[in-house]
């Protein structure tokens, strides 16, 4: 697994790299002065050259780049002018209840979808069949903020049992009875398509894995259905699963802006709304490099998982 983890490794750093530098070049080539922007358009140019001298702004292009990525992996993030505060303090503050909120909804997305398709697969029902065709079909197609408001309608207007916005006043240690209530509606809202993809997926893997060779051997041989679904099939569809459930995971950050926005989270997709909205450049720069660089350690440990469920992959047979 070491041997596994220190191949991937070069490709991971260089993924990071690459999106550092085109986060850098976009910031960059966006029309307006970032300086003046910050300053807003009451400041005196000495005040937009002070900002541009705290930026860096008024050095060449490389070395602004160099002192930035410096900077970014020292955690020296600097300060935001805009929103107000440390840009690490306002990241972590926000990276906690998103990863609080995503964590729930990868949760949620995984029991639902394992459990789902072994009912689909293994109840042979022509209604339970359509039944679960039609809800996946509207879970996937319905956008989250239209999910997300039907949700606030019922639970928080007809029948007002949950909270329908905000985080849990104590935190969510503090009292985990009401923090699970607070996490409730956004998390399903989140969870809803991802589980949706998953159970399609993990369904057609569980039907190809029950019709190969040795299925059909060890159904000949008198294994019960249901064991040869749980333990044989489920365990063989696994590393595909995986696979999928990595790239569900990253939508799953993309999706919490909107769902953030729909129940008031006060998270990263709040946060990245909110400097994009009043051009806060040096908060959307580290905002968009950490959504990169949390893609590519979710994408490192299905990696690893998956190379430890197939020994294949371990050996260098599928890398």
């Amino acid at each position: 697994m070491v041997r596994y983890l220190l191949r991937r490794l070069p490709s991971a750093v260089a993924v990071l790299f690459a999106a550092s530098v085109l986060i850098f070049a976009i910031i960059r080539v966006v029309p307006g002065d970032p300086a003046s922007t910050l300053a807003g358009p009451d400041a005196s140019p000495d005040t937009v050259a002070a900002i541009r001298a705290d930026l860096g702004l008024d050095q060449p292009l490389l070395s602004q780049y160099v002192t930035w990525l410096g900077h970014v992996l020292t955690f020296d993030l600097g300060r935001s002018y805009l929103i107000g505060g440390q840009i690490a303090d306002l990241v972590t503050a926000g990276l906690g209840n998103t990863l609080w909120l995503t964590g729930a909804a990868l949760l949620l997305a995984i029991a639902s979808s394992v459990i789902t398709a072994l009912l689909w697969v293994g109840v042979p029902s022509r209604a339970l069949d359509a039944a679960l065709t039609g809800f996946n079909t509207i879970a996937l197609a319905l956008p989250t903020f239209v999910t997300g408001v039907i949700l606030v309608l019922v639970f928080g207007l007809l029948l007002p049992i949950l909270p329908t916005g905000g985080v849990p006043p104590k935190g969510f240690l503090a009292d985990p009875d009401i923090a699970v209530q607070y996490l409730i509606l956004p998390a399903v809202c989140l969870a809803l398509p991802a589980s949706a993809g998953l159970t399609r997926f993990l369904a057609e893997s569980l039907r190809t894995e029950l019709a190969a060779p040795y299925v059909t051997t060890a159904r000949a041989a008198g294994v019960q259905p249901r064991r040869l679904l749980v333990a044989h099939a489920l365990p063989a569809a696994l590393p595909t699963y995986l696979t999928a459930l990595g790239l569900q995971a990253g939508s799953l950050l993309g999706g919490a802006v909107l769902v953030e926005a729909v129940f008031s989270w006060p998270g990263l997709g709040q946060l990245a709304a909110q400097a994009i909205d009043r051009r806060d450049y040096p908060v959307v720069q580290v905002l968009l490099l950490l959504s990169v660089a949390v893609f590519v350690v979710i994408q490192l440990g299905t990696d690893l998982v998956h190379a430890y469920l197939d020994p294949r992959v371990r050996i260098g047979g599928l890398t």
